[in-house]
């Protein structure tokens, strides 16, 4: 797939929304890794559904530096779905309770990436950090109980609080300087 699109800007983030045609190239309409070049810097990149159909990112800043990325630019990406995930960050608060409880970080250990990047989805969409707690403390009992992935969440909306509303990606704007 090859397309051009334009960074945008939610709040602080700056991220690259895929245009529909080329999200619906994609094996998933919920996350899917994509393998490509983004203004020709090779990169592997995990994309998060927009709760519309479509498929986004976040640049962060050594995304920006490496692939040139510039407000009021286009970016030219050339990308195809992969099968290999990367392995996500896991924050320090999960992190921390998984390393206190051993048997619940047996199975996180065992299973594959893209089972670890539901879950962190999960405990990570919420503003709430009582909620985010008792997100990871459930965490913590189901994959002790042998669950490999949460329960009961649509794939297909945006999870990151801080940019969607409702599971729906925020309407971003358009970088000009």
């Amino acid at each position: 797939m090859r397309f051009e699109t334009a960074p945008l800007k939610i709040g602080d983030w700056i991220i690259l929304r895929l245009p529909k045609s080329a999200s619906a190239k994609l094996p998933s309409r919920g996350m899917a890794v994509v393998e490509g070049t983004i203004n020709g810097f090779r990169s592997k990149i995990v994309l998060e559904p927009d709760g519309k159909g479509s498929h986004w990112f976040r640049v962060d800043s050594g995304l920006r530096k490496a692939a040139g990325i510039h407000a009021g630019g286009t970016v030219t990406m050339v990308v195809e779905p992969s099968k290999e995930w990367s392995e996500p960050e896991v924050p320090a608060d999960l992190n921390k309770a998984l390393a206190s409880d051993p048997q619940a970080n047996a199975l996180w250990v065992k299973i594959t990436p893209m089972a670890r990047w539901d879950w962190l989805r999960w405990i990570r969409a919420t503003n709430n950090q009582e909620t985010r707690s008792r997100r990871i403390e459930v965490a913590l009992s189901k994959l002790k109980a042998g669950e490999r992935r949460p329960c009961c969440f649509n794939r297909n909306l945006c999870t990151e609080p801080e940019v969607s509303k409702n599971g729906v990606l925020i309407e971003p704007t358009q970088i000009t300087k």
